[in-house]
């Protein structure tokens, strides 16, 4: 990775910090209570398993459903995944908007006054916050207290074209490839796991129904462990370890030919070309973020 970058994220525009902030707190709330409905109904089954015959356990069970209920009807309502993905397209907009305004491509390339394309560059964020009014909810006020360009974009778009070149290559390009990079391997892993962990479940579940068959006097928890194995693969597929793992690993390659494409960039409009085509190669990973929340 690179070990020092000029443009952060804290270096963009406070939509984009904004948009950024409320997709990574919904996403939390969205997994965080997927995963308690989950560990809520495998409790409430092993809670019915061990004292079917007790009112006080049949009591503690139907508590522990209602609250897997109560889960299930938030989730609905607040629809917290909508705010997370809708949050992240919105993020990855105003990021692309800001290295196109920063390295002068178009729409905002050179012009006789900076004013007049800082204008337009404002003007569509306000569009993107228009389009995506359902977001405002949840946008922290914070965001405010950035202005739409900062400096540090102002000094980027003031740099030559070699200059601003180095900065696009090593703050945004690899900067890409290297979290497509780490995010591929995490998901593969996690992918990985998740499914043998789901195999184990379901081989238990199978050793137990045959020693029940073999012995009819065997009370076993297979109720409980088809539960759990029935969580395992909803988490599993709400985390999407898979595709995600073969979506970054296409990106990251991608990324790579992008990088050979730079090599003979001269001038502002092939520099202009080269950020669209490379923009262009980025936002198509992340419009699948909004095609993902209706499969």
């Amino acid at each position: 990775m690179s070990q020092t970058r000029l443009v952060t994220d804290n270096q963009f525009s406070g939509l984009y910090r904004a948009s950024n902030s409320a997709s990574l707190g919904a996403q939390k709330i969205y997994f965080i209570g997927l995963m308690s409905y989950l560990i809520l109904l495998v409790v409430a089954a092993a809670v019915s398993y061990v004292s079917s015959s007790s009112r006080i356990g049949t009591f503690i069970s139907a508590l522990l459903f209602i609250l897997t209920l109560g889960i299930l009807i938030y989730l609905r309502v607040k629809r917290p995944d909508e705010t997370w993905y809708n949050g992240r397209a919105v993020a990855e907009s105003v990021k692309t908007r800001c290295w196109r305004w920063m390295m002068r491509a178009e729409p905002y390339d050179d012009c006789e006054k900076l004013e007049i394309v800082s204008k337009t560059f404002i003007r569509d964020l306000k569009e993107i916050l228009t389009q995506n009014r359902n977001l405002a909810a949840a946008l922290s006020t914070n965001a405010y207290l950035n202005l739409p360009i900062t400096d540090v974009m102002k000094e980027v778009r003031a740099k030559d074209v070699p200059e601003r070149l180095a900065v696009y290559l090593s703050d945004r390009v690899q900067d890409q490839a290297d979290w497509y990079g780490l995010k591929y391997i995490f998901n593969r892993k996690r992918a990985s796991l998740w499914f043998w962990v789901a195999v184990a479940l379901h081989l238990l579940a199978i050793f137990m129904l045959l020693l029940r068959v073999q012995d009819q006097s065997f009370y076993l928890p297979i109720e409980v462990v088809a539960v759990a194995a029935s969580g395992v693969i909803t988490w599993l597929q709400a985390k999407k370890h898979n595709e995600l793992a073969s979506s970054y690993s296409l990106a990251a390659h991608e990324i790579v030919l992008i990088k050979g494409e730079a090599m003979s960039i001269q001038n502002n409009h092939e520099l202009s070309e080269f950020v669209i085509s490379a923009e262009a190669a980025f936002s198509r990973e992340h419009t699948q973020w909004v095609a993902r929340k209706n499969e």
